[in-house]
């Protein structure tokens, strides 16, 4: 089986659920990208992953361009804007699944009220995840 995880940035929410998706099904391809890819993957989203013993900090933000030619059995987009604007895949994509979730980036304060906010996504992304029937 082969996924891809879409969400804007790629730093975030599909990096978590990257990470969550590579530890429940080891035997799976899973990928994520951005439809507008950022430089490097959020430390907070790093940190708020660890603390449940997935780490993510060796992945990096990738373009879905680099992915429209290839076959998936699902695309899962994580957040509006990315389900808004997916590409067009030419490869064949048997399911298209969207399961939106907060942009933690979005969160203001100090370090740790930001830290509550991913810790909350990261749960509520793992909890979907987990309830996912593929």
């Amino acid at each position: 089986m082969k996924i891809l995880i879409l969400c804007t940035g790629n730093t975030c929410r599909s990096q978590m659920a990257e990470g969550i998706m590579r530890k429940m099904h080891p035997e799976t391809e899973i990928f994520s990208a951005g439809t507008r890819p950022e430089k490097q993957v959020n430390p907070f989203a790093v940190k708020a992953m660890s603390e449940i013993g997935i780490d993510i900090s060796s992945q990096f933000p990738k373009d879905v361009n680099v992915f429209v030619n290839q076959s998936f059995d699902y695309v899962i987009t994580v957040c509006d804007n990315a389900r808004e604007i997916c590409p067009v895949f030419t490869g064949d994509v048997k399911n298209r699944l969207h399961i939106g979730f907060e942009d933690p980036a979005d969160a203001i304060g100090t370090d740790e009220e930001k830290m509550i906010v991913y810790r909350k996504v990261r749960d509520e992304i793992l909890y979907e995840f987990e309830n996912l029937m593929i």
